[in-house]
This record gives C-alpha cells, structure tokens and sequence, in this order.
C-alpha cells in the first residue's frame, strides 16, 4: 500500500514554483484527491531548501526554472536538503539531458493543460513496487512517432527492462500514430515501470477514438489495437475532459508465468 492510500500519514508535499498560480493549481489538485499533505510552498531556490530541511517532507514537487538558482543546482542542493525526500520534477523547460534528471528523479512529468498525471505520480511514491515514470508531450506529426520509441528505448535501458523492448517498440508505434491519425493531436507519452514490468500510456487531446481492428500488412506504424491488444497484459482508454488516455501494460516473462 502506498502511503497516499494509508489512513494514518498522508504524503507530505513541498511544492517548489515561482508562480503562485501554479502552485494554486497543484496544491488544489492534491486537496481534491485526497492523502495529501502540502506542508510547505516556495517560490525560489534558496527558500525552497530551507524548507526542504526544515519541513523532512515526503514529495518535492519541482520546477526547475526558478529565479535565483535551478536546473541541476536547485536539484541536487534539495537533495541534500531532505536526502530521504522524493523529488517529482514539473516543468515546462526541455533540458538538454532529460535523463540526467530522470535518473535522480522520481518522475518527470511536463507541464500541460491539467495536474492529473503529476497527482498520479506523486501518488505512487511510497509504493512498494517501485514505481518510477518519465514523462514526454510530442508534436502531430507521424515523424515523432520515432522519437516516442526512441524515448521508451532510453527509459527501458535505463530500467533494466531491456527484455520487453521488442514488444514496447510496437505498442508505443500503434499508440502514438493513433494519437496522431485518430485524435490529429499532439500528444504525451509517459513510461511507467515498476516491479512487474512496465505501463505505456498516450495521452492525447483530440476527440478520435481508437478502435481494435485486425493487423494490415500495410499498417506503417503498428500492427493494429488487436495485436496491442494480445502482446499486453492489460490495455484500455480512460477519458479525460479534453481528450483521452490509451495505455497499455507489458509484464516481465516470468511474471506472466508465476501469474
């Protein structure tokens, strides 16, 4: 059980941000949902780990592009800080070398239109099943469907998760151009591993619904829902109020053997 599904603590939350709207907009996220606890707010480097000292909590959330100190530095003097803490990276800056900060993160999510995929990260902190994510949004265009492999490749070697790489190749080619032809929208990717093995998900903000059909030799960009459908352990579509959610959930093989 993670701690925001406990009912005795719930998961104590700094939110680091210079724009008080911002974290107007988290902090309300986070109430709504419940088991969360924002003990502290800051909208500068320096303020923010004073208080990540002060405060020992559970989640920072944030930004990178402050006004006194960010990117790395604002990282790695928070860490520091409140070493046992777990930092979720929302932003909006496109650093050079996302898997710096992923890799010292417990999820890098990019700023959108709502806060409900950075809830759901920071809700999974605490889980035993070490859930990490790596977020992506990508331009409407059938080019970025190599760069959304690309993308799950990195995070697959990064986790050690090299041997379902043949399978999330096609699965993520099928979500993303469905995001693209289906929705004719710009979309993000996000990547979620944990214990069992991992969850990709396309998040995009068009009104097309992607339906199963059978596999075409002519298919460019996947092999059709239906075969998304049997190479996964799970898939579905969540709606969302501008748009959906596609995903779907590869296992470890010896995971799927014990089940």
């Amino acid at each position: 059980m993670s701690r925001a599904a406990s009912a005795e603590a719930p998961i104590r939350v700094l939110l680091v941000d210079d724009a008080p709207e911002m974290r107007l907009l988290v902090r309300t996220a986070l109430r709504l949902r419940g088991g969360f606890e924002v003990v502290g707010e800051a909208g500068r480097g320096d303020s923010a780990v004073e208080l990540a000292h002060e405060l020992a909590p559970d989640v920072i959330v944030l930004d990178l592009v402050l006004p006194d100190v960010g990117g790395r530095d604002v990282l790695l003097n928070l860490q520091e800080a409140a070493p046992a803490a777990d930092v979720v990276i929302f932003s909006g800056l496109d650093p050079e070398d996302p898997a710096w900060f992923e890799d010292r993160a417990r999820g890098y999510v990019v700023k959108g239109d709502d806060v409900e995929r950075l809830v759901e990260v920071i809700g999974g902190v605490g889980d035993p099943d070490g859930v990490v994510e790596a977020a992506v949004q990508l331009p409407r265009d059938l080019a970025s469907v190599g760069e959304a492999r690309a993308f799950v490749r990195s995070r697959l070697e990064a986790w050690g998760l090299g041997e379902l790489m043949d399978l999330a190749y096609l699965v993520v080619s099928e979500l993303a151009a469905n995001a693209i032809t289906h929705a004719d929208s710009h979309y993000e990717l996000s990547v979620v591993a944990a214990e069992h093995g991992v969850r990709i998900a396309v998040r995009d903000y068009g009104p097309g619904m992607p339906a199963p059909g059978p596999p075409q030799l002519s298919d460019e960009h996947g092999r059709g829902l239906l075969l998304v459908s049997a190479m996964s352990s799970a898939w579905g579509v969540e709606h969302r109020e501008v748009g959906k959610v596609v995903w779907a959930e590869l296992r470890r093989e010896q995971d799927a053997v014990a089940d």
